[in-house]
């Protein structure tokens, strides 16, 4: 089990009320809400092995040479203690701070939280889903990740609904039966389609459900490509106009989307843990942050 841990934590802070906090008032809406959705995904699911995989760099330049806007919407104008930094995600001032303590907990509980520098989860995620040999469920609220999903070798992407409770379990018929694509095609699909969220233009005029007909009709984004120099193609004026004036853009956004399969993982014990790696660090953090009830129901069922 792969969990995207951004993806979880800023669920949680959004889900569960501010008002959870400290005892010295501070909050801890974001920490207690994901011990209790990994509580959630442990019981329901029960993984042999765990990785809260972490963004070590969620912006990597790599990606921003290749298309500058990826993610620019999203930088903060000052790094949280005021000192100017371009690549300063801007997050919620009451999260930022609860980031740490999550770290913290996961270390002392002894799940394994991966990041590589230079590297996003989804990449963390990639390179675990790649290298796997059994059966892969990733935790996500990103859609990006549909692209891993490969019944073959029985990857899918498990999408929170409602907390965790309630997960979309995506598949290939899933994505078939939504997009019109399997794993590999989401890639071409979501570079025509463009994702704001993320800063990726997409091409002019080409949404979702065009870009699904094109990749039913010439196969994959280099199919598309052909039909643009090719004067006996289906396509419309306006298409094959606005997929020529985007060659630039399509050359490039496969590798800025497609998610890395490649990153150099640390060797790590990624074992659902049955007891704690450090019991007097965890006593202390629980103690300090008001998280005894969500990390003794989360002990719990490790142990089980």
């Amino acid at each position: 089990m792969l969990l995207d841990t951004a993806s979880l934590y800023f669920r949680a802070y959004f889900g569960v009320p501010e008002s959870v906090r400290a005892p010295d008032g501070t909050p801890v809406n974001a920490v207690r809400g994901l011990l209790e959705f990994i509580t959630r995904l442990v019981q329901d699911h029960d993984p042999d092995d765990l990785v809260a995989c972490m963004d070590a760099d969620w912006r990597p330049h790599w990606r921003v040479e290749l298309i500058p806007s990826y993610k620019a919407h999203r930088v903060a104008e000052e790094a949280p203690a005021g000192t100017p930094d371009p690549d300063a995600e801007e997050i919620p001032d009451t999260l930022s701070p609860q980031v740490p303590v999550i770290e913290d907990v996961l270390d002392a509980l002894g799940i394994a939280r991966v990041g590589v520098a230079a590297y996003e989860a989804d990449d963390v995620i990639g390179t675990y889903a790649a290298r796997a040999t059994g059966p892969v469920d990733i935790i996500t609220g990103d859609r990006d990740l549909y692209q891993l999903v490969d019944d073959a070798r029985g990857i899918r992407v498990l999408y929170p609904l409602k907390g965790v409770g309630t997960l979309q379990v995506t598949d290939e018929a899933w994505l078939r039966g939504k997009y019109g694509v399997d794993g590999p095609g989401y890639v071409d699909l979501a570079l025509l389609r463009g994702d704001p969220s993320d800063g990726l233009p997409g091409v002019p005029g080409i949404g979702e459900k065009t870009a699904a007909k094109l990749l039913d009709a010439y196969g994959d984004l280099a199919g598309i490509m052909a039909a643009v120099d090719d004067p006996r193609s289906k396509l419309t004026p306006s298409q094959r106009k606005r997929l020529d004036e985007s060659r630039a853009y399509v050359a490039v956004a496969p590798k800025v989307v497609r998610v890395a399969s490649d990153v150099p993982l640390p060797d790590v014990d990624v074992a659902v843990p049955r007891e704690p790696r450090d019991p007097a660090a965890l006593e202390d953090l629980a103690t300090r942050w008001g998280l005894g009830g969500a990390v003794h129901r989360l002990l719990s069922v490790l142990a089980r």
